[in-house]
């Protein structure tokens, strides 16, 4: 039954992962105001949850792994922003299916970063997801990039790579509970994402009326405060390949969200790009029996 529960907690945590698009594209303020307010709520959140179960910082662990927290939390934040701005510029399936090629780039990246080898089905699976990128760029069709919606796959793409780097660095991070490293890395984000908005947007011409007031709250304490406890409370209590593969209930709930409730258009080649790059994910994380093991 316990791990009925977890199971439920981390779906859920997906779930509302993968709804953050349907916010941000109804928010209307600058993708880096979001991405700030989303790192203090949500740090703000996770520190009251710390607080409520007794917990305390590690100051050592904290010291030996600042540098790698320092740029993680850096990418995070504009990671965030690269996302949301991805979804100005193009549907929210397609900036969410560019967003997902993030594994398959750290996949790339392992023989070189953490000197994992590079298998077989590893290298079907990166030539299967390049080919669903193929698909979304419109190649095929002889529309590739064209308009807004190159720039949107651009963007979605950068972000992807940031998403990579910070899966590498938190690799790289050892003695810290994984929600004591996430508060830090929100925080760390909202400090890094302050000065730049201070000196990249005006604030005294923004206008937030009542309705994106209420969307931004929830971006922050349900998007992230609430969905990053749920995760983290489900996380330690199932198997690391039960997670891998439920991670991409995001991306699915994403697809849907932007065909369903923002009627967004949905071509075949997007279809065919979201099983070929989802697909070629979440094969690579499945590890196959070997025989003589029970």
């Amino acid at each position: 039954m316990q791990g009925k529960a977890e199971k439920g907690k981390f779906v859920a945590a997906m779930v509302i992962f993968g709804t953050i698009g349907l916010l941000v594209k109804h928010i209307g303020l600058p993708s880096s105001v979001i991405a700030l307010c989303r790192g203090i709520i949500g740090t703000l959140f996770l520190l009251v949850q710390m607080r409520v179960r007794g917990a305390r910082f590690h100051g050592g662990a904290i010291g030996k792994n600042l540098p790698y927290l320092l740029l993680s939390g850096g990418a995070l934040g504009f990671n965030w922003i690269l996302l949301f701005e991805s979804y100005r510029y193009t549907s929210v399936a397609v900036s969410t299916l560019c967003y997902y090629l993030a594994p398959i780039l750290v996949i790339l990246l392992s023989p070189v970063v953490t000197h994992e080898p590079l298998t077989l089905k590893k290298g079907l699976c990166v030539a299967a997801a390049l080919g669903g990128m193929v698909g979304l760029s419109g190649v095929l069709q002889g529309g590739a990039f064209r308009s807004g919606q190159g720039t949107g796959i651009l963007l979605g793409l950068a972000a992807a790579v940031l998403y990579a780097a910070i899966v590498l660095l938190n690799k790289r991070i050892q003695g810290l509970p994984a929600l004591e490293k996430t508060i830090l890395q929100l925080g760390i984000s909202a400090m890094v994402l302050l000065p730049y908005c201070l000196v990249t947007v005006r604030f005294s011409g923004l206008i937030l009326s009542a309705r994106p007031a209420v969307l931004l709250l929830v971006a922050g304490v349900v998007h992230t405060g609430l969905a990053y406890a749920l995760y983290f409370d489900a996380l330690g209590a199932i198997p690391s390949q039960t997670a891998a593969i439920f991670s991409y209930i995001d991306p699915v709930v994403a697809v849907l969200t932007s065909a369903l409730l923002l009627r967004e258009p949905m071509p075949p080649s997007v279809g065919l790009s979201a099983v070929l790059i989802l697909g070629a994910a979440v094969v690579s994380e499945v590890q196959l029996p070997v025989k003589g093991r029970k």
